[in-house]
């Protein structure tokens, strides 16, 4: 039996990637597959959620293409409660090619929302803030909240520097007491509406895009230490 599709049915989701590859198979200068090309995919197809620069590539080989136009600015995220924007974060991070995402506190994060981007990210965790300034400290690299609280700066106007940890709190409660301390600096997103915050996601994309528009296309070019 066959199913009729009825007026007013959404039409059916577009098919993300490509199939099989059609017709002869790439080949390397000795007549081989080359290197960063993945036989399976290109038999099976390729349906991941990558972009088209980037199909039937092997994972390894678009983390090591990343790794050479890293960006300078990581993303760090307070995790005490298991919050469920942090998979939001961490895709966000992919797309704008973040230098490595820190989770602070638990360990374990729900990964879920970050659509598997998380396997082409450098992951670092910290068990507490001081644990995180420290390595920030090490590297010189100044550690951003991102909160709106009394004393922070407006977003807007603010000059971030290329090379930084960009501090994000947990959902709801924010950046933590320890974490307030720890930064150099915290910046607050102007808001025009009657919420008192955003979620953590939301806030994220708006300050990498912030960094983005006065940064993108520097790098630190390569994975952190």
């Amino acid at each position: 039996m066959t199913s009729v599709d009825r007026p007013g049915d959404p039409p059916p989701a577009p098919r993300v990637g490509v199939g099989p590859w059609e017709g002869p198979w790439p080949t390397d200068g000795a007549g081989g597959l080359p290197a960063h090309l993945d036989p399976e995919l290109l038999r099976e197809g390729d349906r991941r959620n990558v972009v088209d620069t980037y199909r039937y590539w092997r994972h390894e080989a678009i983390v090591a293409a990343l790794d050479t136009r890293r960006h300078g600015f990581h993303v760090a995220v307070e995790n005490w409660e298991h919050d469920f924007n942090i998979g939001s974060v961490v895709r966000t991070a992919n797309a704008f090619n973040a230098a490595a995402v820190h989770i602070v506190g638990r360990r374990r994060w729900n990964r879920r929302g970050a659509m598997v981007t998380d396997r082409y990210q450098h992951e670092h965790h910290h068990p507490d803030v001081d644990h995180l300034a420290a390595w920030a400290a090490e590297r010189e690299l100044p550690l951003l909240g991102v909160d709106n609280v009394p004393g922070s700066l407006p977003l807007e106007g603010y000059t971030v520097p290329r090379d930084c940890i960009l501090l994000l709190g947990q959902e709801g409660p924010g950046l933590s007491p320890p974490a307030l301390a720890a930064c150099s600096q915290v910046l607050a997103i102007t808001q025009y509406g009657s919420t008192r915050s955003m979620n953590a996601g939301a806030a994220a994309a708006v300050v990498m895009y912030h960094w983005a528009l006065q940064h993108a296309g520097t790098s630190s070019a390569g994975p952190p230490a």
